[in-house]
């Protein structure tokens, strides 16, 4: 998964002090796109050393022993050998390249709710860092905002040997397993079994647990639960949802290229056997 960067490692241990120096790596966002290099053959990001004039920087995070800084502002003159690139659109194409990848959706989920607190919700004050804290601070009435994770379910519902594909109505269109938010007052499990009756019809039995991931391009925390199908198997999809529902086997289940999402390896464990043990 995208977070599997072993032996690297991703300290996001806030640090109000820290000061970029030119070696350090800028991550710049603008509307869902990553500044980074024009070759596609890498993945790579500028470093300050590559803009010009005055830019304000706020800390992110350091993977290993490179830091990573967050341009406040999208760049208008880009650094010569750098344009903005879809994130999305990035999903699969650098396998061998988890760390980065890792630290680009890891930074737009900060970026974004940097974004998204520039006013306070209470009173519309103005927003300010913390220095003490990875947290936004209104100047006026003193609301204190920290980063906002979206915790959300992905399901493998299995059927004998068979196991639930769909696809989804918007957006993302490989196979997919079904997904979806957690709501307000109920448990994670409780999200697995609505989900899985809203977007299919089906009720599920032996809910258990497999793993999570960190999925900064959406700012979720995604669990991934595996179940049995419950009584009758007949799918009732939600049309407004998902474009494709059905039971697949092991041959015929196709999963996407590349080893970045919780779905893939939850597909890839199916495959091999070994989802029935968890």
């Amino acid at each position: 998964m995208i977070n599997d960067i072993y032996p690297h490692k991703l300290n996001n241990h806030f640090d109000g002090t820290a000061v970029p120096k030119s070696e350090d790596t800028v991550l710049s966002f603008r509307e869902g796109d990553v500044l980074a290099a024009t070759d596609d053959a890498i993945l790579r990001f500028p470093k300050v050393s590559d803009f010009g004039g005055n830019f304000e920087y706020t800390y992110l995070f350091s993977v290993d022993e490179e830091r990573f800084f967050l341009l406040n502002e999208s760049a208008e003159s880009m650094p010569s050998g750098y344009e903005y690139k879809n994130l999305r659109g990035m999903r699969g194409k650098y396998p061998d390249q988890n760390r980065e990848m890792y630290a680009a959706y890891t930074g737009k989920h900060i970026a974004d709710w940097y974004c998204d607190m520039k006013f306070c919700g209470r009173c519309g004050g103005k927003m300010i860092h913390s220095e003490t804290e990875r947290a936004m601070k209104c100047r006026n009435c003193g609301y204190t905002a920290y980063p906002r994770i979206m915790p959300a379910v992905i399901v493998g519902i299995l059927n004998g040997e068979k196991i639930l594909a769909t696809r989804y109505r918007v957006g993302y269109k490989p196979l997919a397993l079904v997904a979806g938010f957690a709501e307000i007052g109920e448990t994670i499990e409780e999200t697995v079994e609505r989900e899985v009756m809203e977007e299919t019809g089906l009720h599920v039995k032996n809910i258990r647990y497999y793993k999570s991931q960190p999925w900064g391009i959406a700012n979720d925390l995604l669990f991934g639960f595996f179940c049995d199908v419950d009584g009758d198997d007949t799918i009732k999809m939600d049309d407004n949802e998902l474009s494709y529902a059905e039971w697949l086997s092991r041959d015929e289940l196709e999963v996407p290229a590349g080893n970045i999402s919780l779905t893939n390896e939850m597909m890839n464990e199916f495959i091999a056997g070994t989802s029935g043990n968890v």
